[in-house]
């Protein structure tokens, strides 16, 4: 197998497995309907190592852009190699995507939340402010991306890595997802999210374009961000990318702040 196959299978079963748990809690009739958020942020973690253990080996499974990203910056990934990885992580959550359409085929026409079902899809922020949502998916991306290199200085038994990987990604979910529903992934996101704009899903409503900018924009800048930061605490390799990200996190984080407290006044 290719590492692009690799990339986009691994990220066709990430999505396969975590946007089937959000159609199984929420579409009409299905037998997981009303499971939560807890049955939502653990199965998306043990999606994530599921993948992680069908692909590591062979594509190293990032299955997310701002992974990919994260480590070309520090130089731990060929910047060569990655436009391919996320061309095949696209496609893959494309994939991912339709597959749980069909899976579900008879539960969307019954269902009338609109918003459920782009939630099976795509992310969308629980109180609409564009900084604050940029900063919770920055800072989750940030998370994922510190965790796993972190965990990577660590002796490790061989074959754990991505269970561990996975119990991050639960965590995660749960301190950091409820502003945004946490995509964290920019393929995870945009993917599904074309998915939704062109499958015939009956009474699907709005793909809320508008915002699928932040699940893209955000991760990104936390992904680099959390790579440049183990840099320079772990290894003391103070570049310029890392402060150059430090001003872009603080001016994001001062501009959420002003905008929130212009809106209490």
């Amino acid at each position: 197998m290719s590492t692009f196959t690799a990339e986009l299978v691994g990220t066709m079963i990430l999505i396969l497995f975590g946007g089937g748990v959000v159609a199984g809690v929420s579409l009409h009739k299905s037998k997981g309907l009303g499971g939560g958020w807890v049955v939502i942020t653990i199965a998306w973690g043990f999606a994530v190592a599921m993948a992680a253990y069908a692909v590591g080996g062979i594509s190293g499974a990032h299955l997310n852009p701002a992974l990919t990203i994260a480590l070309a910056t520090i130089g731990n990934f060929a910047w060569a190699d990655v436009p391919m990885y996320i061309v095949a992580q696209l496609i893959g959550a494309f994939l991912g995507a339709v597959l749980v359409y069909l899976v579900y085929l008879p539960h969307w026409k019954g269902t009338e939340d609109k918003g459920a079902k782009l939630g099976v899809f795509a992310t969308t922020p629980a109180i609409k402010h564009i900084p604050s949502n940029v900063i919770a998916e920055m800072v989750g991306a940030f998370a994922l991306v510190l965790g796993i290199l972190a965990l990577g200085t660590n002796p490790i038994t061989d074959g754990l890595n991505p269970f561990l990987v996975g119990v991050l990604i639960i965590v995660i979910g749960m301190a950091l997802g409820g502003p945004t529903g946490y995509a964290i992934n920019p393929a995870r996101d945009l993917g599904p999210r074309i998915a939704h704009a062109i499958l015939p899903i009956p009474g699907k409503g709005d793909s809320v374009w508008w915002y699928a900018w932040v699940p893209i924009v955000g991760p990104i800048i936390g992904g680099i961000y959390g790579a440049v930061f183990f840099d320079f605490l772990w290894n003391g390799d103070s570049t310029t990318m890392f402060w150059i990200f430090t001003v872009i996190v603080l001016a994001i984080f001062v501009t959420a702040q002003m905008t929130i407290s212009k809106a209490e006044e």
